[in-house]
């Protein structure tokens, strides 16, 4: 078989290890395998060829989901290709520099599995930012997630790769030394892997639920059509009138939340002190809609009014008045927002002129502060918002005591929508907060600060009610304070432990 071939069905053997799959804790395996199949390529381009193609299969069966809602919006499956294989070039540009840096296949191993790491945290960057198949995630089904609180998901890719990493250098130097040494260093990576590990599941067995005062709260799993929606056919009144509904009659003290866009504006941003005299509160929800930037000239033909996309979500008291409002902190890309406009703003009008509608245009919000409403901080972040650690991140350390996450899945496809929902369940452990769910078709519900489900809906009648209990929670953890930067001095040093294994090698005797 050739060897693009072996490294594509590699890549699909990481993706069919990777989440919602409950054995996904076995991804090591696979890319072990894709280590050291693309370091023992003969050539730097062959290594570069093998991990791109690995990358293609990977991305294409992890996010096979994004080709069924291309085909929905509009019939244009094939187009998701693009993605795979922009999302496989970035792997191929990341080994291009490891095989710049070393020579040997040991030292690519290494190299690559840190590269690995980096390139996932420069996907949460930029205009282009994916980080959708991050590694870390896989350690789901294990304990070994709590890890989460001390150096983010990324800790997590660190303990995948490194262990993969540690495989493949057992593999390609089980030949290549004498029998003593074969004994002792082949293996030592290994050893200090399986300690990793034993010290992960150590430290997550022993974690503990927070304890602190319950809120009630009422949170909504609807089913609207969101295509109708955005389009308008669905009428805000027709939404409005069922969300009503269902939230009536809540238990006292309750608190309703919700989903993305549940509450739609035209004209204008909402603002503390504007009323929404239709909504039951006092309650979070998702507010949608444009604003006026300005007004239309003389000539309104020539000088039309400009408008912008506003996504919000605001907190209102019992009387429907807004208390506080916080914007979506990242767009998705080629959906809310359209990278590189200035550049390519030619061919964004011409797919505007083509399609007979106008692209999205909004401003993301660099700086996310949590909703206020009697007396509780509300770390309030919109769907998209949820696969961004920084977010919650950012709300907890300004004094969020439970996170509010209203989403709209209904864009989302088959593993599409679980993939999501345990994506934020992760965002708890790193915060140690209670995660709320308000959603259109997709996963609502309450996880608590060690991302377990505590009650969740994700499937049955059009519109469904929940009520919960979180637990609003303070602390601060480690993750809270550095970040990622454990995770990333990690990743370096895999990298440098590679160019160092080079090193030794050049200086061996023959």
């Amino acid at each position: 078989m050739p060897a693009p071939a072996i490294a594509a069905l590699l890549g699909l053997t990481l993706a069919a290890c990777g989440l919602p799959l409950p054995w996904s804790f076995l991804s090591a395996l696979p890319l072990a395998a894709i280590l050291a199949h693309a370091a023992a390529a003969p050539t730097r381009r062959a290594v570069t060829a093998r991990l791109f193609w690995a990358g293609f299969g990977y991305f294409a069966l992890h996010l096979w989901w994004l080709g069924a809602f291309l085909h929905h919006l509009l019939g244009a499956a094939p187009l998701v290709t693009v993605l795979y294989a922009l999302e496989a070039a970035f792997l191929a540009g990341m080994a291009t520099i490891a095989v710049t840096l070393t020579r040997t296949p040991t030292g690519r191993i290494w190299a690559l599995a840190g590269g690995w790491v980096i390139l996932e945290w420069l996907r949460f960057l930029g205009p282009l930012a994916f980080p959708w198949p991050t590694l870390g995630y896989t350690l789901l089904p294990t304990p070994a997630i709590q890890i989460a609180d001390l150096g983010g998901v990324l800790l997590g890719s660190v303990l995948v790769t490194f262990t993969a990493a540690s495989l493949a250098h057992a593999w390609t130097n089980r030949h290549s030394l004498n029998r003593q040494e074969q004994g002792r260093r082949p293996l030592a990576p290994a050893v200090l892997a399986a300690v990793a590990w034993a010290a992960a599941l150590g430290y997550g067995v022993t974690r503990t639920p927070g304890d602190g005062p319950e809120q009630p709260m009422r949170v909504l799993r609807v089913t609207f059509d969101a295509f109708e929606r955005a389009s308008g056919d669905l009428t805000s009144q027709k939404q409005l009138a069922a969300q009503t509904a269902a939230s009536l009659n809540r238990p006292p003290g309750s608190v309703i939340v919700w989903s993305e866009g549940a509450i739609s504006s035209r004209g204008t941003r909402p603002t503390p002190g504007q009323t929404i005299p239709a909504f039951p509160g006092p309650g979070i929800s998702g507010v949608g809609g444009y604003e006026q930037l300005t007004p239309p000239g003389p000539d309104p033909i020539r000088q039309p009014a400009t408008y912008q996309e506003i996504n919000t979500v605001t907190s209102l008291d019992a009387a429907g008045t807004v208390q506080s409002v916080n914007a979506k902190a990242r767009l998705v890309p080629f959906g809310e927002e359209f990278p590189f406009r200035p550049i390519l703003d030619p061919v964004y009008r011409l797919i505007e002129t083509s399609l007979g509608f106008t692209l999205a245009r909004m401003t993301p919000n660099p700086r996310p502060t949590p909703l206020t409403l009697n007396g509780v901080l509300y770390g309030a972040y919109i769907c998209y918002d949820s696969v961004f650690p920084w977010v919650a991140r950012a709300l907890a350390n300004q004094g969020a005591q439970v996170l509010v996450n209203p989403s709209n899945d209904g864009w989302y496809q088959g593993w599409g929508v679980q993939q999501h929902f345990n994506m934020g369940r992760v965002r708890a452990i790193e915060t140690r907060r209670w995660v709320v769910r308000s959603v259109n078709l997709g996963v609502a519900g309450t996880v608590n600060d060690l991302g377990q489900p505590a009650q969740t809906v994700d499937s049955g009648q059009e519109l469904q009610a929940l009520d919960v209990r979180p637990k609003l929670l303070t602390g601060t953890t480690v993750y809270m304070r550095l970040g990622d930067w454990p995770a990333l001095a990690l990743a370096a040093l895999m990298v440098a432990y590679g160019v160092r294994q080079d090193r030794r090698r050049n200086d061996r005797p023959s």
